[in-house]
């Protein structure tokens, strides 16, 4: 079968046996994964992966690597989060080349910081490969940027559950400004509690609001909605995690802004797209 070939050059040591590569997949699309992310995957012999990483990113990882899931819902784990750990030191020990895959970005919201310390406690040499995060990619495949000098000239990524289930404890007067876009992560289960703080604390009902699930991905779903309505807007859409809250004027922006889909890539019949590393090296 013919094929396009596309060569990429990264001055990269390989992932090493014993090696440890915390590496972000993005939000969904697999043509938002880096080079660098998509050159590790490709020489993982372990793959532990979160829940958010598409099925799309996945397939494009080394068949042969060995895979671990330990994906995380409210309430629902796989492996806890020190299991998780514990399997990371592990396989590392046993000499595998290991890429800890998470959706988004690891250093956001990822609990890739917790991991690393643990790797680092037990003297286990690691690399990170950021990704692009959620708030980026559902604003840009939303329509609407995350910042614009007429209607946010700053952006607060937040997350919208505490650990162990506890109070949302934030501090709602900086998040309650105008000229000002937060961005709310894992936000659906506290959506009344950030709705009533925000207006609480002085952001009108009419606010705009925009709801993005599975951002992104083929399934994505946009409800541009506002403050007052918001839990109403959630539950008579049915929307369901993974979902991004993004509270800011620069919602309003969405319908002027939106893209077309995307065509669908041309190419002759049995061609394929195939990327060739030409060096990963030092």
């Amino acid at each position: 079968m013919p094929s396009r070939r596309i060569s990429y050059d990264l001055a990269e040591s390989p992932l090493a046996p014993g090696e440890v590569a915390i590496v972000g997949a993005g939000p969904g699309d697999p043509g938002l994964l880096t080079l660098r992310a998509l050159s590790l995957l490709e020489q993982a012999d372990c793959l532990v992966f979160d829940r958010l990483v598409s099925k799309e990113v996945l397939a494009l990882a080394n068949p042969k690597a060995r895979r671990f899931y330990v994906g995380k819902a409210s309430r629902c784990h796989a492996l806890t989060q020190d299991e998780t750990n514990a399997l990371l030191v592990r396989l590392a020990e046993e000499g595998k080349r290991v890429v800890r895959l998470k959706g988004g970005d690891p250093y956001i919201f990822g609990r890739g910081g917790e991991e690393a310390e643990e790797l680092i406690g037990h003297g286990i040499h690691f690399r990170v490969v950021p990704g692009i995060t959620s708030a980026q990619g559902c604003a840009a495949y939303g329509g609407f940027p995350l910042t614009h000098r007429d209607h946010a000239q700053s952006v607060t990524f937040v997350t919208g559950h505490c650990k162990g289930d506890g109070d949302l404890a934030l501090d709602w007067t900086s998040l309650a400004v105008p000229h000002h876009t937060a961005v709310f992560y894992m936000g659906l289960a506290n959506a009344e509690l950030i709705s009533r703080q925000l207006q609480n604390h002085g952001l009108p009902a009419d606010h705009p609001v925009a709801l993005v699930e599975r951002g992104t991905t083929p399934e994505q779903r946009q409800v541009i909605t506002c403050l007052g309505e918001l839990v109403e807007t959630i539950a008579r859409e049915g929307l369901k995690p993974p979902t991004l809250i993004v509270v800011g004027e620069v919602v309003r922006l969405a319908d002027t802004l939106a893209q077309p889909a995307p065509e669908e890539p041309t190419f002759a019949e049995g061609e394929t797209l195939e990327l060739v590393p030409e060096r990963i090296a030092l």
